[in-house]
């Protein structure tokens, strides 16, 4: 059976992260990649200019044909940018017809500027993050959600990464990317355990898009393992490997950015490093 990934989410005309993003790494792990738009952006490697939101109940319509049509093994969702919008989304992922659910609960670029207000933040808080099989925040994000300030040592992430899980998800990783130091450091918390994952940081301004591309790497690979699995089981359980392979997939894609010599600010990362040569 072929592996099928759905991405909702916004779209980035620079091509280094929301659905384009997305697709490119579905697609390099080997999962057909689906898209349900949620919003336009005008934006480049150096900012977002504008925000464009798709009404919420066309986003949902989207869904809804998809899945009528359309076996999903697995879906994650990026920028919702607003209430109505993540409502919407999280009422027609909850019956897990699109299998297990990746939050990537974007909030703000690389490049600083804000993507959505509060009442989407609170939205996401309270009526996606239970739909969600494993949510992924980064340092300011996981503030953000958790109104607190942001995280500044690991031991703090983990305490954090263990609050975020009371709100309801599966499971949470905390990417540690922001705290900076040499490694970079991630945080998976269970409700059977709390782990960490190092790895070399690598020096580069290439890193349009890391969020996006490492959620839609964990949701691919587990469109791999659902699509494969006898039962087709929509559940769960055994997170390290899949966020394991995810972050090697982002390694080297970060490692290949540079090369690619799209943009003049943050430049993406390279999706397809080890595929065809910058």
């Amino acid at each position: 059976m072929t592996p099928v990934a759905l991405s909702v989410a916004g779209s980035d005309p620079s091509g280094g992260a929301g659905i384009q993003a997305d697709l490119k790494t579905f697609s390099a792990l080997g999962a057909y990649g689906t898209a349900a738009l949620t919003a336009l952006t005008a934006q480049n490697t150096r900012g977002v200019t504008g925000v464009h939101p798709v009404p919420a109940p066309f986003v949902a319509e989207q869904i809804a044909t998809l899945l009528d049509d359309v076996t999903v093994h697995a879906a994650k969702t990026g920028m919702l940018g607003t209430a109505d919008v993540v409502r919407a989304v999280a009422f027609a992922l909850a019956g897990r017809a699109a299998g297990p659910v990746v939050v990537d609960p974007v909030m703000v670029a690389t490049s600083g500027a804000r993507l959505v207000d509060e009442d989407a933040v609170a939205a996401v808080r309270t009526d996606l993050l239970p739909v969600a099989d494993l949510v992924t925040p980064n340092v300011p994000e996981a503030a953000a959600l958790l109104e607190v300030p942001p995280a500044r040592s690991v031991d703090e992430m983990t305490g954090q990464a263990r609050t975020l899980l009371e709100l309801g998800p599966g499971a949470v990783l905390l990417k540690g990317g922001h705290l900076g130091g040499t490694e970079s450091v991630d945080v998976l918390a269970t409700a059977d355990d709390v782990l960490t994952f190092a790895r070399p940081r690598i020096a580069t301004r290439a890193t349009h898009g890391t969020g996006c591309t490492l959620s839609a790497a964990i949701a691919a690979l587990l469109a791999r393992a659902r699509a494969g699995a006898v039962d087709g089981a929509a559940g769960v359980t055994d997170w390290p490997p899949v966020v394991e392979g995810a972050r090697d997939y982002l390694q080297a894609a970060l490692a290949g950015g540079a090369a690619l010599g799209i943009g003049s600010g943050h430049g993406p990362v390279h999706h397809f490093a080890g595929i065809w040569d910058a």
